[in-house]
């Protein structure tokens, strides 16, 4: 199965670079494309690019959009140097709408928006492919676009809602549609997706129905609470679709916390969307992001590092008896100096160890795969919703067997509750999901954050994340647009 799975990502990634090489950005030209099978199957991989732009690091350590939604948590660290950048998310400073990280996050939406286009306008009138394979490839374009638009609108706030290729300039002077239309295109999406003859799983690491299923459960739990605050309608919805997720029987937690970096189990079981690596054609940053700073020397590269750790008060947020706080499960405190395991390093503080890549450790390169959406989440969400729609409180068994699937694996001891509160769903959200860039969407749509320093739920508002410099207010709920682009479109600014 390993070697099938290897094949399999490196004909997917290899499509996505033909595809992108063949395409250059700017020069759009769909006539050249869409003539043969081949042609349609690299363009719709190519749609996938957008995942891993959040993930690219341009120079340097961290320099990529993505750890800004670590950051923005305060519960995390940078132990290697940053600059006034990184330090507007690290201390809660004021966002710059010159800040690099928003250009970042808006390129990683609107660019692969407009290859979503592409392939939903041209796909949907081809005859090169049949018709079934016609409806999946148009399920995987609708889920990306829900997916790009659904990471923007969470960010951003009202954004421009683009749902055709640029075909004149004028096409790009468009003005921002309000959030919840916004949220409605990706709902319309994400059912289109869902009725598109989708598998339940796709090992190749392609969308699948449970994916589709699984994000529809996150926007629906995102439309319930803010910044729309549609309530209980919105948390049964959402209740029902992660129901369905769970009902298939299609996905399970792994035993062993070991094997979410497994790299035989990939795209497998608890991982139902993962962005793919690999270790030449799309090579991962994570392992080297997250070594230890400064330098150690616990892997073949270990000038690289520092992009990331825990600050101590989370990290002390676990129980002693936690299987996530237990060494080289989520974090690790040592580790065999490379070139002389017998020698063991000891660091100064607890690092992640969560995506430790053991091939990158003697290669110098990771394909390890990133989780997307994970089973725990969908687990945490159906208690999450269930919970809310019961009024904070919920004796539901489908709820609490789900809270328990995910609490029972960090405590094998311990006992099924028979009721649980939205409070304990949301603080195994925080230890559960840390560090995989969930943690900032969950505290913009709860308006809440964990007190780790009281093992307590409390209001955003107001609260003093362990490494900020003051409390959170409500600017800091939504992102500025990007500067560069309301000076290339004022209309943006309307």
């Amino acid at each position: 199965m390993k070697q099938a799975m290897l094949w399999g990502m490196i004909i997917f990634l290899m499509s996505c670079n033909k595809f992108l090489e063949e395409e250059p950005s700017g020069s759009l030209n769909p006539k050249n494309y869409y003539k043969t099978p081949e042609q349609v199957s690299a363009a719709v991989n190519g749609a996938y690019e957008g995942l891993a732009t959040p993930f690219v690091a341009n120079i340097g350590v961290a320099v990529s959009p993505v750890y800004s939604l670590e950051y923005l948590t305060g519960y995390s660290r940078r132990p290697r140097p940053s600059g006034f950048e990184d330090d507007q998310f690290l201390r809660l400073d004021k966002l710059d709408n010159a800040n690099s990280r928003l250009q970042g996050w808006w390129n990683a939406t609107y660019y692969a928006v407009e290859n979503c286009n592409s392939v939903i306008e041209n796909v949907s009138v081809t005859t090169v492919v049949d018709e079934m394979t016609k409806q999946r490839y148009l399920g995987e374009a609708y889920f990306l676009r829900a997916w790009y638009y659904f990471q923007a609108v969470q960010l951003f706030g009202d954004i421009p809602l683009k749902l055709t290729t640029t075909k004149d300039i004028n096409d790009v002077r468009i003005r921002r549609s309000p959030k919840a239309a916004v949220y409605e295109q990706i709902v319309k999406d994400l059912t289109a997706a869902e009725n598109a003859g989708l598998s339940w799983m796709d090992q190749s690491g392609h969308v699948s129905l449970g994916a589709v299923k699984s994000l529809l459960a996150k926007v629906y739990i995102t439309m319930a609470g803010y910044p729309l605050q549609k309530g209980a309608p919105y948390y049964q919805l959402a209740y029902d679709k992660a129901l369905e997720v769970i009902g298939s029987h299609q996905f399970s937690l792994f035993e062993q916390y070991s094997d979410l970096r497994n790299p035989a189990v990939q795209n497998t079981r608890e991982h139902i969307f993962m962005l793919q690596r690999h270790p030449t054609v799309a090579v991962s940053n994570i392992h080297w992001a997250y070594l230890p700073y400064p330098v150690q020397p616990v892997s073949i590269q270990p000038a690289y590092g520092g992009a990331m750790m825990p600050v101590q008060a989370f990290y002390d947020s676990y129980a002693a008896d936690d299987g996530r706080k237990q060494e080289q499960a989520f974090f690790y405190t040592k580790y065999p100096r490379y070139g002389n395991p017998a020698e063991m390093v000891f660091f100064p503080d607890p690092y992640i160890f969560k995506f430790w890549d053991q091939e990158a450790e003697k290669t110098g390169r990771s394909g390890a795969n990133f989780p997307l959406i994970r089973y725990a989440d969908v687990l945490l969400l159906c208690a999450e919703a269930k919970s809310n729609i019961d009024g904070g409180a919920t004796s539901d068994a489908a709820a609490i067997d789900a809270y328990y699937a995910v609490r029972h694996r960090a405590f094998p001891a311990a006992l099924k509750p028979v009721n649980l509160t939205t409070d304990d769903i949301l603080k195994e959200r925080y230890w559960e999901l840390c560090f995989e860039f969930q943690t900032w969407y969950d505290m913009l749509r709860t308006r809440k954050a964990f007190d780790v320093a009281h093992g307590t739920i409390t209001n955003l508002v107001g609260y003093k994340a362990p490494n900020h410099l003051r409390s959170f207010d409500e600017t800091d709920f939504q992102f500025p647009l990007p500067l560069a682009e309301v000076q290339k479109n004022p209309d943006l600014a309307l």
